[in-house]
């Protein structure tokens, strides 16, 4: 058949031979023309439409995102029992007994009051005291569901101080490929990854004694918060105040992030007793409920036989 074939084309005049090879190279070209035009696009089509799992965050969009998926948590419950024991050690590095001690607080959370009672190491119960757990202030630090990036308050709360409501906030928005970041009281200074967490490091851009946070670590899948650095204040009675830095530990308790630990050094040249102190939270809950009275230090007197303990 090949010879039969090579012997017509032998035969056929050049001219046609040329027009029969032009023609045939136009119809291969046009098919692959509409071939090309028709093909399936799955590739450049799934680039385009896939959401990137692994989104590329900026520092501050990281810092923005962090302090989202904490403020998911809010407000936290409206009601918290818990145990605060405090653990220091004295000038020469030894346990010091005199000045740790444990308090059993029931706390409501909307307006930061609280009943405190002191226990003994024997098993015995102080008297009624009204307080308002809250960090940087002439107490001790709480409650364990506390809002760490909340400032610091500027002076001593009064009896019957109502705080601002929390305000929901969502990530920044994206326009294009430029995420948008609003005002924010910290600067990063570097970010690194640690064995799973993201380590942030803070500079506030203003009032460093209200903006007490330094560092962050946060689950670098779920953004939740395992444990941060942040500043505070030693009050000693009739004396100056003395700078605190504290390492703060976090865990979960019903889906709420809470305090478990706090480790704090005194600083600014203080040698006294309690430059290394220990918090704990023990015993943590959230009760349904709690007397009126709890947050009443005026009722506290016709109340002394039906106390909790």
């Amino acid at each position: 058949m090949r010879l039969k074939i090579e012997s017509m084309m032998k035969q056929m005049p050049m001219r046609f031979i040329r027009s029969f090879s032009g023609a045939l190279g136009v119809v291969v070209f046009a098919v692959a023309l509409v071939l090309a035009i028709f093909a399936p696009t799955t590739r450049s089509v799934a680039i385009a439409a896939a959401p990137d799992a692994n989104p590329t965050f900026t520092p501050e969009l990281l810092l923005a995102a962090i302090r989202r998926q904490f403020r998911t948590h809010r407000p936290p419950p409206p009601f918290e029992s818990y145990t605060l024991v405090r653990e220091q050690q004295t000038s020469y590095g030894y346990p010091d007994y005199l000045g740790s001690y444990s308090w059993h607080i029931w706390y409501r959370s909307f307006d930061h009051a609280a009943l405190g009672r002191k226990e003994s190491k024997l098993g015995d119960h102080g008297t009624l005291i009204f307080k308002r757990p809250l960090f940087n202030v002439a107490d001790d630090p709480g409650p364990p569901t506390a809002d760490v990036f909340e400032p610091a308050p500027l002076h001593t709360l009064a009896p019957d101080f109502v705080p601002t409501p929390e305000t929901r906030q969502s990530l920044p928005p994206i326009i294009a490929t430029v995420h948008s970041v609003g005002e924010f009281d910290y600067r990063v200074s570097s970010v690194t990854n640690e064995n799973g967490q993201y380590h942030l490091v803070l500079t506030p851009r203003r009032e460093p004694d209200r903006n007490r946070l330094r560092e962050i670590w946060a689950d670098t899948k779920t953004l939740e918060i395992e444990k941060l650095v942040a500043t505070d204040k030693l009050f000693v009675e009739g004396g100056p105040v003395y700078p605190v830095m504290f390492t703060i530990y976090f865990d979960r308790l019903s889906g709420v992030p809470i305090i478990t630990k706090i480790h704090g050094e005194v600083g600014g040249g203080y040698d006294g007793d309690g430059k290394v102190v220990e918090f704990l939270f023990k015993d943590i809950t959230f009760p349904a409920a709690l007397p009126d009275w709890y947050f009443n230090p005026r009722t506290y007197a016709g109340h002394q036989t039906d106390a909790p303990l």
